[in-house]
C-alpha cells in the first residue's frame, strides 16, 4: 500500500480516464490527457538529471499547465517548490538558493525576472517556459525550453517504478513575519491531514488507497473551484483532493469578485475554496450587485459549499453570505503550513462570535499551556494550538526553527506554529491569532485578528490590519491601517460604539492610518510588516488617547 500523491492521482486516472479533470475558460483536459502530458514532462525532467528528492520550482498562476507540472513532479518523485508570482528578483534569488532548486517551470510573463537571476543560480540547470497571454517581447533565460516543445518530444508512458509514502511534499510559507521557510511533509502524513485521507467532519480514517477513486467513480462528478493561487498549500490540497476522487477542477489565473460568480454559473461549480475576507469581501459585493454583463442576479444554483481557510473570515461577512446563499454550506477551518487542517466550524446565522473565530478542533489538535498540558475548558486560560500525529518532519535546511516549532511534551511530538487560543466550556476553541504579531499593551496581550474582525464589521470599512506601535505609557499601543469602501472615513469616535459591542475597551485602536489598499499576499494573507511600515512613514490620520485600561 502506497499513500503517495502520484499513485493516488493515477488510481483516479485508471478508473476514470475519460472524465474531464481540468478546465479553464477555453479548454478541457481529461484524466487520460493529464496522464500523458504529466508523464511527458516527468520524463523530460528525469532526462535532464532530476532525481528523487530534487527540488523543482513552479512559478505560475492557476493554470492547467501548473497542475500538470505538480503531477509530473510527484510522478518523478521530485519535490515541488511553490514560488510566489509576486516575488521580485532578490526574493526569487532567496527561494531558488534556499530550496536548492535544480529545475523550474514558469509562465512566460515572469521570464525577465528569471533571466535576471539565472547567472547567480548555478544549481538551477533546467528552465521550462509555459506560454501565456503575454504580449510583446519578454526576455527569457538563454538555456530555457518551451513547455509545448517538451511535450512534443518526450515519452507519455507510465514507467516510473515504485514510489514511497516517505516521498516529500514541501510547501514554502508566505513569510508574512519573516523569511519564507520550506515545510517538509511525508506525503502520507500530508494526505492524512489535507488530501482526503481522513474525513474532516467525522474524523473517519480512509483505509484503502483506492477508496477515494472508487467512491468518486461511483458518484456524480464534483466540480471544484480553488480560487487562491497555487502558491497556497490549501489551494494545492483542494486541487489534489479533486484529482484523487475523479472530480473536475476549474483553473482560472485571475481573481475578481464578479469573475468568481461568473465562473460558478458558467462551469456549474459545486464547491469553492477561498482564503478569508480578502476574497470574501469583493465576492460579497459582486453577489449583491448582480452580473454587470446581463443585469441579472447570479444564479449560483449548483453551489453546494463555500469553504474558507487559513485567513480571517469575519462573522459579519459569513452572516451576509448565509442570507444570500441559503442552500450553500459555509465552513471556516483553521490550519497552517506547519499543521495542516486543525478544526472546522459551520457558519450559522447569528452565532456567537465575539473574541475571535470559534471552531471545533479535530482529535489530533489540542490547546496546551506553557508546560505542555491541555488547557481546561472554560478556565479562560489562553494556550497555544498544537497538533500531534501526522505532522511535518520540519523546516528544510533550518534546524533552529525546526526545534522552535516542533517540540516534544510528555513523550509526544507536536507541531506548534504559534497560534494562540482559548477553550470554551463546550469544548469549542476560540482562535486568537499568531503570537508573533500579538500586541502587549499595559501587560495585556491583544491579538490583531480579533480587532480586525471587529473593525471590518463596520459598513464603511473594506479591510484592515492591526499592529502595535511603541507607547511610553503602555509599552505598545493598538493601531489600525484601514482601507475604506468609499470616500467616507469613519473616526475613532464614530467607530467606538460598534467596536465595544465586539471587543473590550482596552483592545480598541488608538490611532488610524487610512490607505488606498491593504497589502496582502496573493492568497489573501496579511502583510503585517507592510502595515507597521505605514505607521512609521507618516503621522496617523486619527488619534485618541487611552484614559484607562
Amino acid at each position: 500500500m502506497s499513500h503517495n500523491i502520484a499513485d493516488l492521482v493515477e488510481h483516479a486516472i485508471d478508473l476514470m480516464p475519460d472524465r474531464v479533470a481540468l478546465v479553464d475558460d477555453t479548454r478541457e483536459v481529461t484524466y487520460a490527457q493529464l496522464e500523458e502530458r504529466a508523464n511527458k514532462l516527468a520524463h523530460y525532467l528525469q532526462e535532464q538529471g532530476v532525481r528523487p528528492g530534487d527540488k523543482v520550482g513552479l512559478y505560475s498562476r492557476n493554470t492547467i499547465e501548473a497542475v500538470e507540472t505538480m503531477v509530473a513532479v510527484f510522478k518523478a518523485r521530485a519535490v515541488l517548490i511553490n514560488v510566489n508570482f509576486r516575488y521580485v528578483e532578490n526574493e526569487l534569488q532567496y527561494i531558488f538558493d534556499n530550496s536548492d532548486m535544480v529545475a523550474l517551470i514558469h509562465e512566460r510573463r515572469y521570464s525577465d525576472r528569471v533571466a535576471a537571476v539565472r547567472p547567480n543560480t548555478p544549481k538551477l540547470k533546467t528552465v521550462v517556459v509555459v506560454d501565456d497571454d503575454t504580449t510583446g517581447t519578454v526576455a527569457t533565460a538563454a538555456d530555457s525550453i518551451d513547455y509545448d516543445a517538451v511535450l512534443a518530444t518526450s515519452s507519455g508512458e507510465r514507467d516510473f517504478g515504485e514510489r514511497s509514502p516517505d516521498d516529500i511534499f514541501m510547501i514554502y510559507t508566505g513569510g508574512t513575519t519573516g523569511l519564507p521557510k520550506g515545510v517538509m511533509w511525508r506525503q502520507e502524513d500530508w494526505w492524512r491531514v489535507l488530501g482526503g485521507g481522513i474525513n474532516f467532519v467525522t474524523g473517519e480514517v480512509v483505509q484503502d488507497e483506492w477508496q477515494q477513486a472508487k467512491v468518486g467513480a461511483g458518484n456524480q462528478q464534483m466540480v471544484r473551484y480553488p480560487i487562491p493561487p497555487l502558491i497556497h498549500g490549501g489551494s494545492q490540497s483542494a486541487v489534489f483532493h479533486g484529482l484523487f476522487d475523479g472530480g473536475k477542477t476549474i483553473m482560472l489565473p485571475e481573481f475578481s469578485g464578479h469573475g468568481v460568480w461568473q465562473a460558478i454559473d458558467r462551469h456549474t461549480v459545486n464547491l469553492i475554496f477561498i482564503t478569508g475576507d480578502a476574497m470574501a469581501r469583493p465576492m460579497l459585493d459582486a453577489l449583491q450587485a448582480g452580473n454587470p454583463e446581463t443585469g441579472a442576479p447570479y444564479a449560483h444554483a449548483t453551489l453546494w459549499a463555500m469553504a474558507s481557510s487559513a485567513a480571517l473570515f469575519s462573522p459579519t461577512l459569513k452572516d451576509q453570505f448565509i442570507e444570500l446563499l441559503p442552500s450553500t454550506m459555509i465552513t471556516d477551518s483553521i490550519g497552517s503550513s506547519e499543521t495542516g487542517f486543525g478544526g472546522l466550524s459551520i457558519a450559522t446565522k447569528g452565532a456567537t462570535h465575539t473574541g475571535g473565530p470559534r471552531v471545533k478542533i479535530d482529535a489530533s489538535t489540542e490547546v496546551l499551556d506553557d508546560d505542555g498540558n491541555p488547557v481546561v475548558p472554560g478556565s479562560g486560560q489562553i494556550g497555544f494550538l498544537a497538533r500531534r500525529g501526522h505532522i511535518p518532519l520540519g523546516y528544510y535546511n533550518d534546524e533552529v526553527k525546526t526545534k522552535a516549532t516542533f517540540k516534544e511534551f510528555n513523550g509526544v511530538r507536536y507541531s506548534i506554529p504559534g497560534d494562540y487560543a482559548r477553550v470554551e466550556e463546550d469544548g469549542a476553541v476560540t482562535m486568537l491569532g499568531r503570537g508573533s504579531v500579538s500586541i502587549n499593551s499595559g501587560g495585556e496581550k491583544i491579538y490583531p485578528e480579533e480587532v480586525e474582525g471587529a473593525l471590518k464589521a463596520h459598513p464603511q470599512i473594506f479591510d484592515a490590519l492591526v499592529v502595535g506601535v511603541p507607547d511610553e505609557r503602555w509599552g505598545q499601543r493598538v493601531v489600525a491601517v484601514v482601507q475604506c469602501r468609499g470616500e467616507q472615513r469613519p473616526s475613532l469616535e464614530e467607530l467606538r460604539p460598534m467596536l465595544t459591542q465586539e471587543i473590550s475597551a482596552y483592545k480598541l485602536p488608538r490611532s488610524l492610518w487610512f490607505v488606498e489598499e491593504i497589502k496582502r499576499s496573493p492568497a489573501g494573507k496579511p502583510d503585517y510588516r507592510w502595515a507597521k511600515e505605514q505607521t512609521e512613514i507618516r503621522p496617523a490620520d486619527d488619534h485618541a488617547e487611552a484614559s484607562a485600561k
